[in-house]
């Protein structure tokens, strides 16, 4: 019998991203599956059913996953959906299982096993299967566009019959993936970038730039390569040496997050209070409470001189692109788990064993403590420039 792979389309109202594009259809076939998508799942990512080539489409979600091998999407499903799943299925989603304890014991009382695509492995042979960076990525190119249309200036040097106007300064602070992407786009579009962050080897990769990194004189390199906490002395050091960067910055875009976790603080209100007149703040941590002391998750506030933009979900966006990106993220972690056109699920791959988050033949992987572990620890680095 063939693999049966069923897309669901989002229901959260700030999603537009679809998990399978088009594009990627054909490759997906090719592993020997047939392909079902609930109507109109790529619509808001501007993919027509008709676009899908070879793909049924199902207006039921429940008809649609019934019979499915395996199922796709975005964000965690309704558990009404999940309900309506085959025994031994897989499901492939964003899923943060610690926050969602009533969807994880769905998911364990219908026996399907469950790949949270947080939990990917931060190891080299896994980088194609990172769906963390890949949005992350295209967060980070998002956010100094979206800080320039809130900013009352231009961001290049533009030099005009009656003078000269200078660039504009970006600061990025946390150059994870979101962070150089910031730089580089900020970089490109005329303006002097500074990029900061606690891990001094990232010093090279924001030169590489074209930004001025911001040297504190705080070493916080952790296990791995990824930053550890601050002590209170190194928070305060931190503090007074970024203070003047903050402070003549026209431009700050933060993207400090951890799954699971509350933002790490970068921005206090004094700083905030000392910023100069019409100055933009991008918060790309506002999904877990923001960097800034004064970010309003979804919203944009006025903050004495400084605009601080909270935008939520940033890579939908661009759901066009983070569609097609997160797709690929999902076909490299199948090729994994399909074998001669079956459903081979092999738990002594590192890959799939760190990112299964519920296993349907071994639930007491699945509680809630591990989920947030392994979570936490696959994107131990985010907290330095990464978001979904």
């Amino acid at each position: 019998m063939p693999l049966n792979i069923s897309i669901l389309k989002e229901t959260r109202p700030d999603e537009k991203r679809v998990a399978m594009a088009p594009s990627v259809v054909p490759r997906l076939a090719r592993l020997g599956a047939t392909l079902s998508l609930q109507a109109g799942a790529g619509q808001a990512a501007t993919f027509a059913d008709a676009a899908y080539p070879g793909v049924t489409i199902v207006a039921d979600p429940k008809a649609l996953v019934a019979d499915a091998d395996i199922v796709l999407g975005v964000q965690p499903p309704p558990i009404e959906v999940v309900r309506a799943m085959k025994p031994g299925a897989v499901l492939i989603s964003f899923l943060y299982a610690a926050s969602a304890p009533d969807l994880v014991e769905a998911l364990r009382q219908r026996q399907v096993t469950a790949f949270a695509m947080e939990q990917v492995p931060r190891i080299s042979r896994a980088q194609a299967m990172d769906a963390l960076s890949s949005q992350a990525a295209l967060a980070g190119y998002y956010a100094p566009m979206l800080g320039a249309v809130h900013m009352p200036r231009i961001l290049p040097m533009m030099t005009t019959a009656v003078g000269s106007l200078r660039a504009a300064k970006v600061l990025v602070m946390g150059l994870g993936v979101a962070g150089l992407s910031a730089l580089a786009t900020a970089h490109r579009l005329g303006a002097i970038t500074e990029g900061y962050d606690v891990r001094p080897e990232t010093k090279e990769q924001a030169q590489s730039l074209g930004a001025k990194f911001v040297d504190t004189g705080v070493d916080a390199r952790g296990e791995g390569g990824y930053a550890r906490e601050l002590t209170a002395d190194e928070k305060e050091r931190v503090q007074k040496a970024i203070g003047q960067h903050i402070a003549e910055a026209d431009m700050i875009i933060t993207t400090a997050s951890v799954p699971g976790k509350p933002a790490p603080r970068l921005i206090s209100a004094a700083q905030v209070a000392a910023m100069k007149p019409g100055s933009v703040i991008i918060d790309l941590g506002a999904e877990s409470g923001g960097n800034c002391e004064g970010t309003e998750p979804g919203r944009t506030v006025v903050v004495g001189p400084a605009t601080i933009v909270g935008p939520l979900n940033v890579p939908s966006a661009l759901a066009q692109h983070a569609s097609e990106l997160y797709a690929k993220n999902i076909l490299n972690l199948i090729e994994l788990m399909v074998k001669d056109g079956a459903l081979s699920l092999d738990f002594t791959d590192e890959v799939l064993a760190k990112t299964a988050a519920v296993r349907a033949e071994a639930p007491t992987t699945a509680t809630a403590g591990d989920s947030i572990e392994a979570a936490s620890a696959s994107a131990a680095s985010h907290a330095q420039g990464e978001v979904q």
